[in-house]
């Protein structure tokens, strides 16, 4: 291999490179938009009295199995019970 191809090969890899770092780092500035979008939801929904706290878990149980809510919940009970806190 001579030394012509040798800097060809790297001058590719290199642009690929880029070409992969500009991606990424575009995805992160959307990531960012998306993020300060969604601060401003919750900042409007404080702002007309909604409880952002309890808004994020319900998000959050959205998320996830109902199957896995359930027996979480039931388990909790079952603690507070036991704790005489039910």
């Amino acid at each position: 291999m001579n030394d012509m191809t040798s800097e060809a090969n790297y001058r590719v890899t290199a642009d690929e490179l880029r070409q992969f770092i500009e991606r990424f780092e575009r995805l992160e500035a959307e990531k960012k938009d998306i993020a300060d979008q969604q601060k401003e939801v919750m900042a409007e929904a404080k702002a007309r009295g909604y409880d952002t706290k309890v808004m994020r878990k319900v998000i959050a149980l959205r998320k996830r199995d109902k199957d896995d809510i359930a027996e979480e919940e039931a388990v909790l009970e079952m603690y507070k019970e036991a704790l005489g806190m039910g």
